[in-house]
């Protein structure tokens, strides 16, 4: 028995080296290797990343978001989320209602009847979604003579008005309208197919070290590594914890730490990555599980009660997808009651 310890004892160590000198000599090299990445420029077709829009709705964002050159499925796709989550029965404190979460007076004004059944209902997606690409498109319209970036324009005319927006000459000095446009186009990157590989991380790196000196600590349902909680983790509470150390603060779930950033291929992965794993691989918001990747097809997570925090094989067939962390797309992620 004691030898099976110290064989796997031996077998751990050399795992946490292979770890230590994969980290640095990839980020050594990964800087010169990787283009940037991201939605792609004017007028270039914009591609929606793996499973991020719901199925029931991705086609729909799809065909509108590409209704007028200022806005593109991605952008679409950001500010649906940060309305409401893709949730179709939303309504707001202010009574924004629906998954574009419009005011009923501004619906009366700017509904539209995107599926031509006969009807403008502000709670079925096939008209809100339509109707959100519509008034998008119908604010850039208005400010397509002001200097400056027609897309941050239009995002800013539709937080504060196309009349400050005009007034100003772009978008206004207001604290709100310029987070609202910050937020809406770093989300955009979460939701775009990236176009060429994805640019390395500088944080990751610091982020594998924390978890790693958590491996063999208890699993704990609902854990956050507090004293309360006696220094556990659940899934989720463990990529927060380790991001936190580098100075990215995740939200608590794994299904929105999944746009906390654009999203590289199987074989794009680099150690820091988020990986992600769900039952429905075509729904970003069904995603049940999260780990951080470490290189050598394994990540380091914690997996289950009963289970403590270890290595694991990340190629399942319920793997889903992967994040490169950044600090704007952990800053642009709505903070939701879930």
């Amino acid at each position: 028995m004691r030898k099976v310890w110290m064989a796997g004892g031996v077998v751990f160590g050399a795992c946490l080296s292979f770890v230590a000198l994969l980290v640095v000599g990839t980020y050594s090299a990964a800087a010169g290797m990787f283009g940037g990445g991201g939605p792609a420029g004017a007028g270039g077709s914009v591609g929606l990343a793996k499973g991020a829009v719901p199925a029931a709705y991705q086609g729909l964002v799809q065909r509108w978001g590409n209704l007028c050159p200022a806005i593109n499925p991605a952008l679409l796709a950001a500010q649906l989320y940060q309305e409401s989550g893709w949730n179709p029965r939303a309504v707001s404190h202010a009574d924004a209602r629906g998954i574009a979460q419009f005011i009923p007076g501004t619906w009366a004004s700017h509904g539209i009847d995107g599926d031509g059944d006969g009807d403008r209902d502000i709670w079925d997606p096939a008209d809100a979604i339509p109707s959100a690409a519509s008034y998008d498109c119908e604010l850039a319209g208005y400010v397509r003579k002001v200097p400056g970036d027609p897309t941050n324009n239009m995002l800013a005319a539709y937080n504060a008005g196309a009349y400050r927006v005009i007034r100003s000459g772009g978008v206004p000095a207001i604290s709100e309208t310029q987070n609202y446009v910050r937020i809406i186009r770093s989300l955009e990157k979460s939701f775009a197919r990236p176009v060429g590989r994805v640019a390395p991380s500088r944080q990751a790196a610091g982020a594998i070290h924390y978890a790693q000196q958590k491996l063999g600590t208890p699993y704990l349902w609902g854990g956050e590594g507090t004293a309360a909680h006696g220094g556990r983790f659940d899934c989720s509470g463990l990529t927060q914890a380790a991001y936190r150390t580098v100075g990215i603060e995740l939200p608590r779930v794994a299904n929105d730490q999944y746009n906390a950033g654009p999203h590289p291929g199987r074989d794009e992965l680099l150690p820091g990555d988020l990986v992600f794993f769900s039952d429905d691989l075509t729904d970003s918001r069904a995603i049940r599980h999260v780990g951080v990747y470490v290189g050598g097809g394994y990540m380091i997570n914690a997996p289950y009660t009963g289970a403590v925090i270890r290595f694991d094989k990340i190629d399942t067939p319920d793997y889903f997808g992967a994040t490169r962390v950044t600090e704007d797309g952990a800053k642009a992620l709505p903070r939701r009651d879930t």
